[in-house]
C-alpha cells in the first residue's frame, strides 16, 4: 500500500484483540495525521498482509473507523478515507458546542465529587503527551477530557455524537496546521475549564466551554460571532 507508513504505534485499546487494535490504531494514526489522505483506497487484502492478520480482523477495524467517521465503506466500491472538509468542521463545531454547553449545565446541577480530580488527572496526561511532542496522544486525552464532563450529565446517547465531533475537530485542526504548534499551551488551556467547574459557577462553566470551542481554530469568530 503506497500511502501506508510503517508507523503503527497508536495507543492500545484494551477492549479489542491485539491484532484488531493494531490495525485500528495504526490506520487511525495515519488518517488523523493526514498520511493516508482523503479518498485513499483501503484494501482489506493488502491491509491484512501489512498487519499480519485476517481480512476479518481488518474488516472489524474498518467498521470501527467508519463509526468514527474516518472511512467510508461503499459496498462493492470498497473503502476509502473520508473527506475532512471545512463545511463539516463548521457544523460539527456548532453541534459540539450545543452538546457540551447544555451538558455542563446539567453536570453543575449535581456535580460528582470525582469530576474535578478526574479532569485534573486528564490535564496532567495531556501536558505529559504535549511535552513528549505526541499530538495524537494529546488529542486522545483531550477527547477523554470533554467526554468525561458529559458523562456526568447522564446523556449517554449523546456521547458517540460528541466523540465523532471531537475526532473530526482534531483531524481538521491537525490538517490546517502549517507550522509547529505549542502543544503544551494547547493542553494547559483546559485548566480554565477545570477552574470554573471547581468553583461551581454554571454560567462561567458554559462560557468557558463556549470560548474554548470557539477558539480551537481560526474559524471561531465566523462560527461563533459572540465569542470573546
Amino acid at each position: 500500500m503506497s500511502y501506508f507508513s510503517e508507523r503503527s504505534n497508536g495507543r492500545a485499546n484494551p477492549g479489542k484483540p491485539a491484532k484488531s487494535a493494531a490495525a485500528f490504531n495504526g490506520l487511525k494514526r495515519e488518517i488523523m495525521l493526514g498520511l493516508l489522505p482523503a479518498g485513499a483506497a483501503l484494501t482489506e487484502l493488502e491491509l491484512a498482509a501489512h498487519f499480519g492478520c485476517s481480512q476479518g480482523t481488518v474488516r472489524e477495524a474498518l467498521l470501527q473507523l467508519q463509526e468514527e467517521g474516518l472511512v467510508l465503506r461503499n459496498g462493492h466500491r470498497g473503502t476509502q478515507v473520508s473527506q475532512c472538509t471545512e463545511a463539516e468542521a463548521v457544523e460539527m463545531f456548532r453541534v459540539r458546542q450545543q452538546i457540551e454547553c447544555s451538558g455542563v449545565a446539567r453536570v453543575m446541577g449535581a456535580r460528582r465529587m470525582s469530576l474535578v480530580a478526574d479532569l485534573r488527572g486528564l490535564l496532567a496526561e495531556m501536558v505529559e503527551a504535549a511535552k513528549a511532542g505526541d499530538e495524537l496522544e494529546l488529542a486522545s486525552h483531550d477527547r477523554d477530557f470533554h467526554r468525561r464532563i458529559l458523562r456526568d450529565a447522564e446523556l449517554p446517547a449523546l456521547d458517540p455524537i460528541l466523540h465523532r465531533c471531537l475526532i473530526h475537530n482534531h483531524r481538521f485542526k491537525i490538517s490546517r496546521s502549517s507550522a509547529p504548534r505549542d502543544l503544551v499551551a494547547t493542553a494547559r488551556r483546559h485548566g480554565a475549564i477545570i477552574d470554573v467547574i471547581a468553583e461551581g459557577d454554571v454560567a462561567a462553566a458554559r462560557d468557558a466551554l463556549r470560548h474554548h470551542i470557539a477558539t480551537i481554530v481560526d474559524l471561531g469568530p465566523n462560527i461563533f460571532p459572540d465569542a470573546t
